[in-house]
């Protein structure tokens, strides 16, 4: 094994050192469950870096959304350049799962854009596992959902070596087994060609492919090279060639499998007759014979992993392979801004569930299909074997599992969390004028949080009649105007935003020094104590932050949420006292926003639009077009969840796309 190795100009700041010697021993010691409770800034990635070096074991790292995901993708890439760091999200670009709306008779039909680029990654993860062990998996809840067992995709390879001899149309046959198309005239990823006395396959999960050379039945050459250039980089004695899918069975276990298809669909049919339901016992016994006919034939048929428990021998209610079976039984897991992936993790296999069941009853799918599911949260948890909660707030759950809670407390920078003051609401209209001007006059701005979007609307009214700059933001703005006024705020074009929930990561700004809550003490999600912290968190940029509640009582999420922010301060100013630090804010950051698209912090929207290029090639029009609509589609799910950054990215690449397609 290669052992993990972190390479990064920086060493551990702070408490870094700390946090990452407790959890370290935490790892050793045979700690299941531990929480690093690090604040905004403190450099938690980092951390989890260097505990990876430290414990050398393979690491699942899930988060939330695809974003945050591409986003430690990329940083981990970087601390570990010489090991293998792998990317397992949701392959769709767009995907309507079958369903049935019993109220109106609707049948819907599963539509999906699968995107070539993100299956590449996907496959490649699970390549790495099985021939690799200094392996780190960054993934969403997709690593939940059922795959081919680690045993079967293991065996289903084709593998051959330079002076073997073999048998040509053999090798051809078991191709196809594992889900490559043969093309003779066209050499793409998930295909195969034969010329002659020349085999060439572009293994699905590559970027490269391999040609081999016959003299008759004997393997004289075999080379990497780039399908597209033709230029080859290296000769090989060995390959080893996976499945092109991640769901792949043997023929002899597909037509083994096949009798309990049989005997399942005859009891379902049964039954349904007997219950009055004819029709739906007719549409059952229509879908499923057509699939057994082309499982017989083919191997294959549409929606064959909702046949996944029968022909993987599972039995009724039995959970599936997911990602986590490929991994060795020791290895340890982070679960990033976890007070909110393990709420996510805890939901998915109950929609699922409802959803099937209603295909299950009205004769849509055999009752088997049910056991196509992602994990339940027990499930996954018994899959875990040692696992690290990360969050700047950690939730109930979190802390009660955990041994042992590891805080975070001291930025690198020796900024401080924000002072914080509770004012009555009466007259809280003059007072925020009056913290907004003296904001102004130092050149910075100023955050305003409201409950309602009539709120938000009639208080920037009111702040534009006296005088002020301001805008409000909220869902009902249209997409592209979102990304407009965020990136006009930090131009300085207007002091004052005004919102509903400003707690993304794209309102971190240094220029930022004022936040003002109103009604604070209102009982729900958006003055919850995570939500308060989270909000006192984006004021945490600059030195002179400071966080105002209008309240007209002290609400216990108020009480919690200051006591802890005082908490942290104490120990802040403690450590910069001790070691003679002076908070300053970052003023480069300002500029390094505006000009994402060129610099790190842009890099995940960039990798989403490599990603979705790799797929279509601009220079045949047909494809442009297709490319411009899937990166219009992505720009506007980033701006509706407030991720402004990257959909400034790519509304920019989508203008040079179609100035390219004007030469």
């Amino acid at each position: 094994m290669r052992p993990f190795e972190v390479v990064s100009p920086f060493s551990p700041a702070g408490d870094q050192g700390e946090a990452i010697a407790a959890l370290t021993i935490g790892i050793t010691a045979g700690d299941q469950y531990q929480t690093l409770q690090g604040i905004t800034g403190s450099g938690k990635t980092f951390t989890m870096a260097k505990i990876i070096e430290m414990v050398q074991m393979p690491t699942l790292i899930v988060s939330h959304n695809k974003t945050l995901a591409a986003q430690l993708f990329r940083e981990f890439r970087g601390f570990f350049p010489h090991n293998a760091v792998e990317y397992f999200v949701s392959y769709y670009d767009y995907y309507q799962p079958e369903a049935y709306v019993a109220s109106r008779d609707l049948y819907i039909e599963k539509d999906a854009s699968i995107n070539e680029e993100i299956e590449r990654l996907r496959l490649s993860a699970t390549r790495s596992l099985m021939e690799r062990e200094d392996v780190i998996i960054v993934a969403t809840v997709s690593c939940i959902y059922g795959l081919a067992t680690p045993e079967i995709y293991k065996k289903m390879t084709a593998t051959f070596s330079k002076g073997d001899t073999i048998d040509v149309d053999a090798l051809i046959r078991r191709f196809v087994e594992l889900q490559y198309e043969r093309n003779d005239a066209v050499l793409e990823r998930g295909r195969f060609r034969r010329r002659g006395d020349t085999l060439e396959i572009y293994p699905a999960y590559l970027e490269d492919a391999y040609r081999v050379d016959l003299d008759w039945d004997k393997v004289e050459r075999i080379r990497r090279f780039n399908p597209v250039s033709g230029e080859v980089f290296e000769e090989l004695d060995r390959a080893m060639i996976y499945p092109a899918k991640q769901f792949v069975m043997p023929q002899d276990m597909i037509q083994s499998a096949l009798g309990g298809i049989k005997n399942e669909l005859a009891q379902r049919y049964e039954f349904l007759k007997n219950a009055g339901k004819l029709m739906e016992a007719e549409r059952l016994k229509t879908r499923v014979e057509y699939d057994i006919e082309m499982l017989t034939e083919m191997g294959y048929c549409p929606g064959i992993e909702n046949y996944s428990a029968p022909l993987a021998g599972r039995k009724p209610g039995e959970a599936p392979d997911t990602l986590i079976d490929y991994l060795p039984k020791q290895h340890l897991t982070f679960i990033d801004e976890s007070h909110v992936t393990l709420p996510q993790l805890g939901a998915m296999y109950s929609g699922d569930r409802s959803r099937k069941q209603s295909l299950v009853d009205y004769g849509f799918r055999l009752p088997c299909a049910l056991d196509n599911r992602p994990l339940r949260y027990d499930e996954f948890k018994e899959r875990l074997d040692k696992t690290i909660f990360v969050s700047a707030t950690p939730g109930k759950a979190e802390i009660d599992q955990s041994t042992r809670v590891v805080q975070q407390l001291i930025r690198p920078t020796g900024l401080l969390d924000p002072e914080i003051q509770v004012r009555p609401s009466e007259g809280q209209m003059e007072d925020i004028y009056a913290e907004i001007r003296r904001r102004i006059a130092a050149g910075e701005r100023s955050l305003i949080l409201t409950l309602t979007k009539k709120m938000a609307e009639d208080l920037t009214d009111y702040l534009a009649g006296l005088g002020l700059k301001v805008r409000y933001i909220h869902s009902e703005v249209e997409t592209i105007e979102r990304v407009e006024i965020l990136t006009q705020l930090r131009q300085g074009a207007f002091d004052i935003l005004v919102g509903i929930n400003l707690l993304r990561a794209g309102i971190d700004l240094p220029v930022v020094s004022f936040i003002a809550i109103l009604d604070a003490d209102k009982i729900g999600f958006l003055r919850s104590l995570t939500s308060l912290i989270q909000i006192i968190g984006r004021a945490a940029r600059n030195a002179a932050g400071m966080v105002i509640m209008y309240a007209d009582r002290m609400s216990d999420a108020m009480r919690d949420a200051i006591a802890e922010t005082e908490r942290r301060r104490t120990v802040q100013m403690a450590y910069n006292a001790a070691h003679g630090i002076t908070p300053m804010t970052i003023q480069k950051a300002i500029a390094d926003i505006l000009v994402r698209h060129a610099v790190e912090e842009q890099d995940a929207a960039a990798t989403s639009i490599e990603v979705l290029k790799k797929s279509y090639n601009i220079l045949i029009p047909a494809q442009r077009k297709q490319l411009v609509a899937a990166l219009n589609a992505e720009m506007l799910e980033h701006a509706k969840k407030l991720e402004f950054e990257q959909a400034a990215a790519i509304r920019d690449e989508i203008q040079r796309i179609n100035e390219l397609g004007k030469v």
